[in-house]
């Protein structure tokens, strides 16, 4: 048995953690809204892991489907730009299709390690 003195306490991640889940907790807007809200953020800093796992989490849980999600493809890539909707287009595309081929998948960029990152 390990002694709980020696064991290594992520008090960062705990920490995270605890603030994620309070932000996605609160109840003026919806998971569904701040999702969109952070997949224009991600996409417009070219932050491509955090898009990857919004597009998954988005897609997973049922906040947009398949058409919602090639619609924002369309409407970010005319405010993020070209390069970056090509991408975001390449990077649902690419979600779509591992979905359909393996619903049960990890998300993309987890390592193998399943779990939703909010």
């Amino acid at each position: 048995m390990t002694d709980p003195a020696m064991e290594t306490v992520d008090s960062f991640g705990m920490m995270a953690e605890r603030q994620f889940a309070e932000v996605w907790s609160r109840t003026a807007l919806s998971d569904r809204e701040r999702r969109l809200l952070l997949l224009g953020l991600s996409v417009g800093q070219g932050l491509d892991t955090m898009t990857d796992v919004q597009l998954d989490a988005a897609l997973r849980t049922g906040d947009l489907t398949e058409p919602e999600l090639r619609e924002v493809v369309i409407f970010l890539t005319h405010y993020a730009g070209w390069i970056r909707g090509a991408r975001l287009n390449g990077q649902v595309e690419e979600l779509i299709e591992q979905v359909r081929n393996n619903p049960a998948g990890d998300p993309p960029g987890c390592g193998g390690q399943a779990g939703s990152i909010l």
